[in-house]
């Protein structure tokens, strides 16, 4: 079993971000990193889970997520606003999340992992759930399956060329405009979250 922590940066007690990192991506990559910064700035609480001690595998991080967002929520004042900003291995947790009801940024999910096959069942029916749902990910990207995201009910953001990190290989310019819609989208999600919460 691998070791974690739950990183609190504290804001608005009712808006609740919670980011849930990859394996090899830490809450520190920039897909994840720079939309935490954008609603931290904008006031809202985050919430990160930080593996200590090595890398988990698919049963520790099922485990870990579904326990860090039934806590979260359990933990929140009612009725909070919670958002999940997720990438790869933190798609695990997306089953919990449309158990709860809870909207996400599900970023890089894992939609064809032989070993996640509950993600992809998650995501196909992410438009019966009513919460709010961004999905995004790269066509050259071996666990993205564009075909499924279309028809989720969920907003989708697919870049072309984007690989597992959402970076576009040789083309830096076009990997920072990716990750600039990648903030906007899950901004906007929090910002009709939000305004839904009014």
């Amino acid at each position: 079993m691998t070791d974690h922590r739950v990183v609190l940066d504290a804001g608005d007690q009712g808006l609740v971000l919670t980011v849930l990192p990859g394996v090899g991506y830490t809450a520190q990559g920039p897909v994840l990193a720079q939309p935490a910064a954008a609603l931290r700035a904008a006031g809202w609480t985050v919430r990160t889970v930080v593996w200590d001690g090595g890398r988990p595998d698919f049963d520790d991080a099922r485990r870990v997520y579904a326990d860090v967002l039934r806590d979260g929520v359990a933990a929140a004042p009612a009725p909070a606003v919670h958002l999940v900003l997720a990438k790869s291995l933190g798609t695990l947790a997306l089953p919990v999340a449309v158990e709860l009801g809870l909207p996400g940024a599900w970023l890089t999910p894992l939609l064809t992992a032989d070993r996640a096959p509950e993600v992809r069942a998650a995501v196909a029916g992410l438009g019966a759930t009513g919460a709010p749902a961004l999905l995004a990910g790269g066509t050259a990207d071996a666990l993205w399956d564009g075909g499924l995201a279309a028809t989720s009910g969920a907003r989708v953001l697919e870049v072309d060329g984007g690989d597992h990190s959402l970076e576009v290989d040789g083309d830096p310019e076009r990997t920072a405009r990716v990750l600039d819609d990648v903030t906007a989208a899950v901004v906007d999600l929090a910002r009709e979250l939000h305004a839904g919460r009014d």
